[in-house]
């Protein structure tokens, strides 16, 4: 695992760092709503890449708080916390390839549902897939029952 892991609040620099490490080390319908056909990278989709945090969480006023996650002092990926009912909001995190299955996505879990809390919200909505054993395994770790319908798993999470 990692030895520092942080939630940086995403700005205009941070995130050219972060399309950087979306570029690098994710696809880009793991990382943005993606139209049309294709999975690599183009200019296109880095413009889109910077549209979609300018009209999300650099938006005045923002829709959704925006973190990078940074890992020895790198940035790897993304966290968010988008309200979807007074009180809650659903957490997002993705995370490049190649720093997967290191520990990262415990620790942002845990430091996700802190910020939440800071940020006035009692419980947290984790959506991800069947497949997603490696989120499945942090819920059970953490004593999160969460509900399988098909190849949907959802949960809810208390941030106090």
């Amino acid at each position: 695992m990692s030895d520092h892991v942080t939630l940086e609040p995403l700005d205009e620099q941070l995130l050219t760092e972060l399309l950087h490490a979306a570029v690098a080390d994710a696809a880009p319908v793991e990382v943005m709503p993606v139209a049309g056909s294709g999975t690599s990278w183009n200019a296109q989709r880095e413009a889109g890449f910077r549209e979609f945090h300018r009209g999300r969480a650099l938006a005045t006023p923002p829709i959704e708080s925006t973190y990078c996650i940074v890992a020895d002092g790198a940035v790897v990926g993304a966290a968010r916390l988008c309200p979807i009912a007074p009180g809650a909001a659903e957490a997002g995190v993705w995370i490049g390839r190649s720093h997967r299955g290191t520990g990262i996505g415990t620790a942002v879990f845990a430091l996700l549902i802190e910020r939440a809390a800071d940020e006035g919200y009692t419980s947290l909505f984790v959506s991800t897939t069947a497949e997603n054993t490696a989120v499945l395994r942090m819920l059970a770790a953490r004593g999160i029952e969460y509900v399988v319908d098909g190849d949907k798993v959802t949960a809810w999470v208390g941030c106090v």
